[in-house]
């Protein structure tokens, strides 16, 4: 008994030294300056337009009348808000479905160096529309950042899947959703009134974008490739064991190099399988059904809407305009927390438990907050407490479904297919973030009697952001 006790805690032990190796530094650094170079900024995008709203439509506005001598309609500057939004996610696409071909020829790394070439332009239109006083170049740099993030979050998660030791492939996979969580938080701290959320500095807050494309521009050329890039692409067994040594620290790699020819050669006359093909295939159909659901609930579930849109969520709640800058930011903050939680814990959890109980919890919250909404007049405390319902959506959300359908679309795929599964999964995210960033501004707006009302006893700032 005492031996079998002895034999059972010496094999924990070396798991958690295995662990410990498995985290080498060079592994630590090419995750964070990739994720600091791509999700960061998908993450910041979708925070960066939320605090300067009233002064770009205030932008959009004077620059409509000294074009045509008259102030925009209503309808039309509601639109042209929708579509700066909106026309993010119709970049994303573009870039999802450019990134397999990129991902071919030029391979991961080189994909996501490349990839900095369309945020530093996008950066350098949107902070100089203002000066140039045209509304065009805000809102073509927003679909060039899009293009930036579709890519990013096809390649950043394949090369951190190709990269990863088995063993914490799960929790280095979830620095995709922290990064993204602190992108978001970086926005709402940087759009602060007294930082750039003023109208004469709110440029450059899209300046700001340039930075860690910058950062990982001259960092990760002296990173390796994805040896199982190197090994299946380039047929490069030399670099793949050298990628190998440095990303696990170690000079024996004949396992990890075996395991991988081991699977090169089983499918050394496979070739990369295309969109049509895999949507085809009777063997992966449940893996790309699971894909596909879990990426249109990652969009749907309705987060985007409230990182979009924060805070005019929280001026329909009942908040104060003083107050509202400086509680967005919670809702940053939670999100990370929650991201890193998963992260630490995924690898002992699992991805289904996270998976299903952020989206239950997510369901109850949201739930609650309805009747919140629909009951704020009726107490001084009520709007408050939508505020913990919309903490608690964010938590649940980032705790799970913010990082796992990544996860699960490096993980469901052999190597000729995977690329093709991101395309698809990067697809339905984009098409779906597209819809909601559209769609919310109108679904959010109330109908033209009751506008016109509000509008001739409304003189707040804050009712001009999240109204027509």
């Amino acid at each position: 008994m005492k031996c079998s006790e002895k034999n059972s805690t010496d094999s924990k032990e070396r798991d958690l030294a295995r662990k410990k190796l498995d985290w080498s530094c060079s592994l630590i650094v090419a995750s964070l300056v990739g994720a600091f170079g791509s999700s960061f900024l998908y993450g910041y995008n979708l925070s960066v337009v939320n605090a300067p709203t009233p002064y770009i439509k205030s932008f959009y506005n004077e620059s409509w009348e000294r074009r045509y001598g008259h102030p925009v309609d209503p309808d039309t500057l509601t639109l042209l808000w929708s579509v700066t939004v909106s026309i993010f996610a119709i970049g994303g696409l573009v870039g999802t479905l450019m990134v397999k071909l990129i991902g071919k020829v030029l391979g991961r790394k080189y994909t996501l160096l490349v990839n900095n070439g369309f945020a530093v332009s996008a950066a350098l239109l949107m902070a100089c529309s203002l000066q140039a006083g045209a509304l065009e170049m805000l809102i073509v740099g927003r679909f060039i950042m899009g293009v930036d993030g579709g890519i990013a979050l096809s390649a950043l998660p394949m090369y951190l899947n190709e990269i990863s030791p088995k063993e914490i492939r799960g929790s280095l996979g979830q620095v995709t959703a922290i990064f993204i969580c602190i992108g978001v938080f970086a926005g709402q701290v940087l759009g602060l009134p007294e930082l750039l959320g003023k109208e004469s500095t709110w440029p450059y807050l899209f300046g700001v974008i340039a930075v860690p494309a910058l950062v990982q521009l001259v960092s990760l050329p002296f990173l390796p490739e994805s040896p199982r890039y190197l090994l299946f692409e380039k047929h490069d067994q030399a670099g793949a064991e050298k990628a190998f040594q440095t990303f696990l620290g170690k000079e024996d790699v004949s396992r990890e190099l075996e395991e991988v020819l081991t699977e090169s050669r089983m499918q050394r006359n496979v070739q990369l399988v295309s969109m049509l093909e895999l949507l085809r295939s009777p063997l992966v159909r449940w893996q790309v059904v699971t894909v596909v659901i879990t990426m249109a609930c990652y969009q749907l579930c309705g987060l985007n809407a409230i990182w979009f849109y924060t805070n005019s969520i929280f001026g329909k709640a009942g908040i104060p305009p003083v107050k509202i800058p400086y509680i967005t930011l919670s809702t940053g903050g939670i999100e990370t927390l929650a991201a890193i939680f998963s992260g630490l814990v995924i690898e002992r959890l699992g991805r289904r438990p996270l998976l299903i109980g952020g989206f239950g919890l997510m369901a109850l919250f949201f739930g609650i907050l309805t009747v919140t909404l629909t009951l704020q007049d009726h107490a001084s405390w009520i709007p408050y407490l939508s505020i913990v319902c919309i903490l608690a959506i964010i938590a649940s959300f980032c705790s799970g479904p913010g990082g796992i359908p990544f996860i699960l679309t490096g993980e469901f795929f052999q190597q000729p297919q995977r690329p093709a599964a991101f395309v698809i999964a990067g697809t339905v995210n984009w098409l779906s973030n597209f819809a909601v960033g559209l769609l919310f501004p109108f679904i959010q707006t109330p109908d033209k009697r009751s506008y016109k009302k509000m509008a001739d006893s409304s003189q707040d700032p804050m009712f001009l952001a999240s109204a027509h």
